[in-house]
């Protein structure tokens, strides 16, 4: 199949609409659903991502993507019973495979962005990472191949309109890529650097230069989230997944807070008053996200006052204080953040070192490189200065 027609593009008065290829056949096979212009996009750049992050740590990858951006990527370590808690796995019954830890955490980083989003997988989808979609409000699912059980399951889902991608593992794309803006076409080499080097982190000015092997396989993480993230861009990682993915902003500093609050609400999902917050029976699954980011929020009265908790919750939970908070987000540690393009100022590093981070990379290069490293090294920050730029649009 050389193209496929769409229903239309970015919007619904936007046709005709459609994929093709100038050469060749298309690399993907449509399995069930009738996936979008947007559906594609986000499918194609999570697929680079998830693909790229297997390759360069050997491990299963998953992102899950809305707007062409992740709103969250890991690879497939093992779950805490916390993790399994708050990304709402722990009533799965079956272990959890590889490609099924990737996916919740994936899924579970950013719940609120991840709604409804779409879902790349760099293995093949098993039954049990079936399940853990099939629950969860989402357009479709891009892997390069499915279980029979797996795609029983995935075609039922709803109403058996979800879309289900399979692709070609093995193609690679021509290495200039294109495209039209306002009838004008760009050309551009694609952006095939490697990021799963070590030794890109070899450059460390700061005082701090001790860089353990788990930074160092999240900082590439991040750094490989970045690559298929629009830019401005910075992302958060810990343990294997991002945390935190500021994206599109004009603004670094803005990235750094909208990714560094992320980071924060994902660490305070953990406090113990978040974890035993007492839902009534059947709370819908959004619902009860969205009652959990305004709990934690100072907008709290919103579900907490009287009239409001009882739609939510069988008791009233007590507020989680501002001094709670602060609290428990300082005993978050270890935490690496990559950023797209150099920090031009030191804000940014006090605002990662607010969250918990110990480890950065980014590209360096600005006139204000030398108060970002006095910045590090007041708080026992290790830095790289990879001297590689990110942007992606």
């Amino acid at each position: 199949m050389k193209e496929l027609a769409l229903k239309y593009g970015c919007n619904p008065n936007q046709k005709p609409s459609r994929i093709f290829m100038t050469e060749g056949e298309l690399p993907l096979e449509v399995l069930n659903g009738r996936p979008g212009y947007i559906n594609f996009l986000d499918a194609l750049n999570s697929w680079q991502l998830v693909k790229e992050l297997k390759a360069a740590t050997g491990l299963a990858a998953a992102a899950s993507f809305k707007h062409v951006s992740p709103a969250g990527a890991a690879v497939g370590l093992p779950l805490s019973d916390t993790l399994k808690k708050i990304y709402f796995v722990d009533d799965i019954k079956e272990p959890l495979s590889p490609i099924a830890c990737a996916y919740a955490r994936a899924r579970g980083a950013d719940r609120m962005s991840s709604y409804g989003d779409f879902v790349a997988l760099s293995d093949t989808c098993d039954a049990v990472t079936a399940n853990l979609l099939k629950r969860e409000v989402s357009d479709g699912v891009i892997a390069p191949d499915y279980t029979p059980e797996a795609l029983e399951i995935l075609r039922a889902k709803r109403k058996g309109t979800y879309n289900v991608i399979k692709i070609d593992p093995t193609y690679k794309p021509a290495p200039v890529e294109t495209k039209q803006v306002f009838g004008i076409t760009f050309e551009q080499g694609r952006n095939e650097i490697d990021l799963s080097n070590p030794e890109i982190f070899a450059n460390m000015p700061t005082r701090c230069k001790e860089l353990p092997e788990d930074a160092r396989r999240d900082l590439m993480i991040a750094l490989i989230t970045l690559k298929y993230t629009q830019s401005n861009s910075v992302c958060y990682v810990k343990d294997g997944q991002a945390i935190g993915i500021g994206a599109g902003q004009q603004s670094r500093i803005h990235c750094t807070r909208l990714a560094g609050n992320k980071a924060d609400i994902w660490w305070l999902r953990q406090h113990p008053k978040v974890m035993n917050l007492p839902f009534i029976p059947g709370i819908r699954r959004a619902d009860r996200d969205n009652t959990i980011d305004v709990y934690i929020s100072e907008d709290h009265d919103d579900v907490l006052s009287d009239g409001a908790w009882q739609q939510f919750f069988t008791e009233r939970p007590s507020v989680l204080t501002m001094e709670e908070k602060k609290s428990w987000i300082a005993q978050n540690t270890k935490v690496s953040l990559g950023s797209d393009a150099f920090f031009p100022f030191g804000d940014n590093i006090e605002r990662a070192h607010k969250s918990g981070v110990e480890y950065i990379a980014q590209a360096g290069g600005s006139v204000r490189d030398d108060h970002v490293i006095a910045t590090c090294d007041k708080s026992g920050i290790a830095m790289a200065f990879i001297g590689i730029r990110l942007f992606h649009h």
